[in-house]
């Protein structure tokens, strides 16, 4: 009873809005729930072996081996948003073996970062953490900025090193969306040609997402077609925000929509609005994993574990933190790990 009763602490006053929650709009039952056997989800697709055994190496490492769950380490803000900006709260990520160091010793199931870091320490690690090799980036020293992600190295380049997946952004919405929709696609058809897995940052990019009453970037509509555009694209996997907002297409005024749709699959609980996202990746069968989101410093911890109840009682697969781990002391960054992983290893908390 330890672990739920440590849960409920962080939670606070809230604990029973999310543990309790049952979701009515779309039921559990037409979920497929991740577990031991989640890797089986691709023995009838096109995947061919060597991806099926990537995907559950992924799986089966860390902490939450053999769960379903997934928590993986990323941290490629040293290109998305500056190297100085991202590693000044600790000098120690500026060299990237620090990286490895922290995934390994909080028993990530694996570690999403660059070419260069990777590639520099490939040799000593490459075979103590299923590597994920994001490949492409928004660089920030153009002026006056531009939002655009562009390949910063090949898919045999990540195979060469011993990678396990691929990751890649898309900016949906965006005006560059559909060359980075084609490139990505083609890139995950190389990489499933090589055996790697592939996980797909969905995040959407448009200044008239963001309206004078409320910015729906993270709105669950939105969102949720970019998932389904995801895995469309043939993602194994999905990164994608939590939703903090709904309604994008209605407020906006654009996209295929109607007020049954809204409120057939969803409510606004945080629980229903992120089943709505998991829904989008072909009902769970393709996992569905959050990003913790920036440090915001002492209520990191109680956000992380407030994320991975949500994720984890909504049907996803778990969480994607990097800022909230990196940006302070070593075994802080530790802790606040395991605290997610304790979250998907607790059984008193069930999907909703």
């Amino acid at each position: 009873m330890k672990t739920i009763d440590e849960i409920r602490e962080k939670l606070g006053e809230n604990a029973s809005y999310y543990l309790d929650h049952v979701s009515k709009k779309i039921s559990k039952e037409r979920l497929e729930i991740p577990g031991p056997r989640t890797v089986d989800n691709f023995i009838n697709s096109d995947r061919n072996p060597q991806v099926l055994k990537s995907l559950q190496s992924l799986y089966n490492h860390g902490n939450l081996a053999g769960t379903g769950y997934l928590n993986i380490l990323p941290i490629d803000q040293g290109i998305e948003h500056s190297a100085a900006f991202s590693f000044y709260k600790n000098q120690d990520y500026f060299d990237p073996e620090n990286i490895l160091k922290l995934a390994i010793e909080a028993g990530c199931n694996g570690v999403a970062t660059t070419f260069g870091a990777l590639a520099l320490h490939a040799r000593k690690y490459a075979h103590k953490i299923p590597f994920v090799v994001k490949i492409n980036h928004n660089e920030l020293l153009t002026y006056p900025t531009t939002y655009d992600q562009i390949p910063f190295g090949s898919v045999r380049e990540a195979w060469d090193m011993g990678a396990t997946a691929i990751g890649a952004t898309i900016y949906f919405g965006s005006e560059e969306s559909s060359r980075q929709i084609q490139e990505i696609a083609a890139a995950f058809e190389e990489a499933h040609q090589l055996g790697l897995a592939t996980i797909l940052w969905c995040y959407t990019r448009n200044s008239e997402f963001k309206t004078k009453k409320e910015d729906f970037h993270t709105a669950a509509d939105l969102t949720g077609q970019a998932n389904h555009i995801g895995v469309t694209i043939k993602a194994d996997i999905i990164k994608q925000k939590l939703p903090e907002t709904n309604f994008g297409y209605r407020e906006i005024n654009f996209g295929k929509q109607d007020e049954d749709m809204y409120e057939s699959l969803t409510t606004d609980h945080p629980i229903d609005l992120c089943r709505y996202q998991v829904a989008n990746c072909y009902m769970g069968k393709i996992g569905l994993i959050n990003s913790g989101g920036g440090s915001k410093g002492e209520s990191d911890i109680q956000e992380a574990v407030r994320t991975a109840v949500i994720n984890k009682r909504a049907g996803g697969s778990g969480l994607i933190m990097g800022r909230k781990a990196f940006q302070r002391p070593l075994q802080q960054g530790i802790d606040i790990l395991r605290s997610v992983q304790e979250v998907y290893l607790e059984p008193g908390i069930t999907v909703a």
